[in-house]
């Protein structure tokens, strides 16, 4: 398959489509146009998807969100490339990945409302819960593609996370594991330069997360995050490789996070404006929409019918996840045994009297 390769001296670096839409013909993964809308429409419906738990949030009726504004492409460039087969292993900034690979949005929400009822995959989708704790879903990831390595499945394991969890002891522990056993799992670290408040500089001394991949002995590359193309044809080749037996792959997506690292974050404390204006510039809707414009795909008209036919559907998923009843109290103590230890037998039988 074609495609730029830049070399930093240490890894490649992968881009296809630049800031202003445009793909050197040479350069074309010969996507199909109703791809290319697809992957729009995705993108488009996580941010507007992400707007509007910002909303809820400050209206008291969703917990802390993480936003992944900015961060559409390195998502559903990834989740465009998974086979139902395939395993999820999230953050807690993955909701496009989420949306993208078939988790209803309804869910998504319920589960930061507090109701972990929205943690549980609709049958046919191989999804973990989001991890919060920072790195550890790497060495999840791991264990689920040993996993299937051993029961001989074709299919992969994809684990998410960010610069900042490239920075715990479990990223490493993680890729020396994936180096010595080759299981199927490939690594996407969302590098969206910040780490909270802590600027990726100040995390690292390498030139890029990608070249650490090869010190464990598996593969590593950096695509521009915020090209769609770029994500999505290093995600379907590491896939490719992995389902092949042929084992990990690091992928780094070089991109950035618009809004602040949570809703109890003010990035405006740390970063300037001329750093967030400059990466407004290279928004990866903006980079898909202009390439859409230039080719006579899409237009003003279409894409004010499609943020309506979208805002309408992410109105009916907040109905959905708010409409749901409350889980019984005696959920607090269940699900974590297989068996319930007395302590806590004691305390689900007191559960049920306090509640009669």
């Amino acid at each position: 398959m074609p495609r730029t390769v830049i070399h930093t001296g240490v890894t490649e670096r992968l881009e296809i489509l630049d800031k202003d839409g445009r793909i050197d013909p040479e350069l074309d993964p010969g996507l199909a146009p109703e791809i290319l809308l697809g992957f729009h429409r995705a993108m488009l419906q996580a941010r507007l998807f992400d707007d509007k738990a910002l909303k809820l949030q400050r209206q008291g009726r969703m917990g802390t969100w993480a936003s992944l504004e900015g961060q559409e492409a390195a998502q559903v460039g990834v989740a465009s490339a998974l086979a139902p087969e395939d395993w999820v292993i999230p953050s807690f900034r993955e909701h496009g990945v989420l949306l993208a690979f078939g988790i209803p949005g309804a869910d998504v929400y319920r589960y930061w409302r507090g109701d972990e009822r929205g943690a549980i995959p609709p049958e046919g989708r191989n999804v973990l819960p989001p991890s919060v704790p920072v790195g550890s879903q790497l060495l999840h990831g791991v264990g689920v593609g040993l996993a299937l390595k051993l029961q001989g499945r074709r299919a992969a394991a994809v684990a998410f996370a960010g610069d900042g969890g490239t920075s715990q002891g479990d990223f490493h522990e993680a890729l020396n594991f994936a180096g010595v056993f080759s299981p199927p799992t490939v690594f996407v670290i969302q590098n969206n330069h910040w780490a909270i408040s802590l600027p990726f500089r100040k995390q690292t001394a390498s030139a890029s997360i990608a070249q650490k991949a090869h010190a464990y002995g598996i593969p590593g590359i950096q695509v521009d995050g915020n090209d769609i193309l770029a994500v999505h044809v290093a995600a379907r080749d590491a896939l490719a490789r992995a389902r092949a037996g042929e084992g990990p792959t690091l992928i780094e997506a070089h991109t950035y996070r618009f809004g602040n690292h949570t809703t109890s974050d003010e990035a405006t404390r740390y970063r300037s404006p001329e750093e967030l204006a400059w990466w407004r510039e290279r928004d990866p809707l903006l980079r898909l929409r202009r390439h859409l414009e230039a080719r006579g795909l899409w237009d003003s008209t279409h894409e004010e019918s499609l943020v309506a036919e979208l805002r309408a559907g992410i109105e009916d998923m907040v109905e959905a996840a708010e409409a749901l009843p409350p889980p019984p109290p005696t959920e607090m103590v269940e699900w974590t045994y297989a068996q319930l230890p007395w302590h806590l037998a004691e305390q689900r039988a007191e559960i049920e009297e306090a509640a009669r």
